[in-house]
């Protein structure tokens, strides 16, 4: 297979000086950010911020006028693309996430580089729209069917990079190790195209990839269930001496936690912890079923913890200790993860509204903080620390809402972050810059035509 690179979404040779001005935007400040109106934003070659001006006054001859409320790119820190074609399907009866999972591999199946090429391009485009500037893509569908390599090994990362350049996003391209299908099991008949051998193979193979102007490499252990412990700590290192991203499934499910327990006498967490897997540059997934002491090894070595509530819930995974993890001092992020939706502002409401229901008591975060974790957090997660905020130097990638659709309208502009929050939803992004490029404007994508077509042709091919 060969593609013909698209130009990504920060290049130079694409996006030249342009000046924005926002009717409103949700700008840092001292005491917290806030709601500023009329802000002129100029951006630079390179795809920079270099002024942010509020109060600026009318919209200026040669500034592209953005209408509604602007706000930092939303960052999807957990992606499968793949999981995107499960949508419907995995809706009709009942089951367990064992039972999903079995669908699920069934779609794995069915994927070849050309038709993942086709799928991700889409799924991409669709968080484009949905206000997403960055994803963190936690892929581990390396091989062919049966666990033959392709030509290029990693032909199957590669369209991943550049469907995420043809979509007009970034991506931190999380390569996952996975090699087993649990503790001391062999990779079954599905899970054979995930599995390198051991993770020095893992390695070798994750050296290959390379970052690109759109593009960062970062890694992922699948779980310790999927990668032995033993070899933990070779995944733990490859992450370290690069200082990237390294991110891991934690104690989603209790029999994960049965398990490991059963043949280690430790949790999932102490384990990690025990092979140098924590810290501040890791991100664990989930993490709905901790022991107090579990949370204490989180929040002691500053790991990250990335929240899915929409996929959690649809999975049936459990409510997850997040107000906790956060009042300790763990920064939460947010992904989409399977797909089920895609829609970054329902993601942080219902973060809140599920601990809602956990505590029966209201108000345990506030819209800006949970606008933070799908910003800067998220951003800082994926290994992109100079996106997130609406500042000089910080790259220009922003989202702007409608304050004037039906579930937008009536609240004052003041409270853009509660409304982003608690009332917007993806169908409420109007425009979406990443590096100073229009990637989607008045709710159209700019490099994806058809993206519902692009969906349904690319969910359509596939033989499953």
């Amino acid at each position: 297979m060969s593609v013909t690179s698209a130009t990504s979404p920060s290049s130079t040779a694409a996006v030249t000086a342009v000046s924005y001005w926002a009717q409103h935007a949700w700008l840092p400040h001292p005491n917290g950010p806030v709601v500023e109106r009329d802000v002129l934003i100029a951006t630079g070659p390179g795809g920079l911020i270099t002024s942010v001006t509020p109060d600026s006054g009318p919209c200026p001859p040669g500034a592209v006028r953005l209408d509604g409320l602007l706000l930092p790119g939303q960052a999807n820190a957990h992606s499968h693309a793949f999981h995107r074609a499960l949508r419907g399907h995995v809706q009709v009866g009942s089951g367990t996430f064992w039972t999903w999972r079995d669908t699920m591999y069934r779609f794995a199946g069915a994927l070849d580089p050309d038709s993942y090429l086709d799928l991700a391009t889409a799924v991409y485009a669709e968080m484009a729209l949905a206000g997403i500037t960055a994803v963190g893509e936690f892929h581990y569908l390396h091989h062919a069917p049966g666990g033959a390599r392709y030509t290029d090994p990693n032909a199957m990362g590669e369209v991943l990079i550049e469907a995420a350049a043809r979509a007009g996003i970034r991506i931190t391209l999380l390569d996952t190790c996975y090699l087993s299908a649990g503790f001391g099991a062999e990779p079954t008949k599905p899970q054979q195209r995930f599995s390198d051998g051991d993770a020095q193979a893992w390695a070798e193979r994750a050296d290959a990839l390379k970052p690109r102007e759109h593009a960062r490499i970062g890694a992922a252990i699948h779980s310790v269930r999927a990668v032995p412990a033993e070899q933990l700590g070779t995944v733990a290192h490859w992450a370290a001496m690069r200082r990237a991203p390294l991110h891991v499934h934690l104690s989603e499910q209790t029999a994960e936690n049965d398990a490991c327990l059963a043949a280690h006498g430790v949790t999932p967490t102490r384990l990690l912890a025990d092979h140098g897997a924590l810290g501040p540059r890791t991100s664990v997934v989930h993490a709905t079923h901790l022991t107090d002491e579990d949370v204490k090894l989180l929040t002691d070595s500053s790991t990250t913890v990335c929240m899915c509530p929409t996929t959690e819930r649809d999975l049936a995974d459990g409510i997850g200790p997040a107000r906790r993890l956060a009042s300790a001092g763990c920064p939460i992020t947010l992904g989409s993860d399977s797909h089920a939706v895609v829609d970054p502002f329902e993601e942080a409401r219902a973060l809140e509204l599920d601990e809602r229901l956990r505590t029966r008591t209201r108000g345990h975060w506030t819209a800006n903080a949970l606008l933070r974790a799908g910003t800067e957090d998220g951003h800082a997660s994926l290994g992109w620390p100079e996106a997130g905020r609406i500042e000089a130097g910080a790259l220009a990638d922003f989202t702007v809402i409608a304050l004037d659709s039906v579930r937008t309208a009536g609240p004052p502009p003041r409270l853009g972050a509660e409304i982003a929050v608690f009332a917007a939803s993806a169908a409420d992004v109007r425009h979406v810059v990443v590096g100073g490029r229009h990637v989607v404007r008045d709710g159209a994508h700019q490099l994806v035509a058809d993206v519902p077509g692009a969906l349904r042709s690319a969910i359509g091919a596939l033989d499953y």
